[in-house]
């Protein structure tokens, strides 16, 4: 079932979401000092290929600079990742067939909100 939801996922929103995130990633690498950034962004990108499956959890050793990265995450980039999430959600919503894809899209709200401090890992 997994594998259903994530191709059907992949044609209708999925592909179009990890764009958002690779062009975040792309900006973020091309300032050095934002490459910290960036790198959450791949892996960010990389769930919103694939979501079924897998999670989110915190990392325990995620610090103080986490918490300052996450704010400034959430001004330049999360923000408008987010909004991308809540308006893509709403219109899976509308249908029956979508209502999954659209609980995994507001499913992936936090982590593109605050991704720093955060690791992506499989379900069992």
């Amino acid at each position: 079932m997994r594998v259903l939801l994530n191709i059907i996922w992949l044609v209708l929103c999925g592909f179009w979401m990890a764009l958002g995130y690779l062009v975040a990633g792309v900006i973020c690498c091309i300032l050095v000092v934002t490459i910290p950034f960036g790198l959450a962004s791949f892996r960010i990108a990389n769930y919103a290929l694939w979501p079924f499956g897998r999670t989110v959890v915190d990392r325990r050793d995620a610090g103080a600079a986490s918490c300052l990265g996450n704010v400034i995450w959430f001004v330049f980039a999360g923000l408008w990742l987010a909004l991308g999430h809540v308006f893509t959600g709403v219109a899976l919503c509308l249908t029956i067939v979508g209502i999954p894809l659209g609980v995994a899209n507001f499913k992936m709200i936090p982590v593109s909100l605050m991704p720093l401090g955060k690791e992506i890992v499989d379900l069992p």
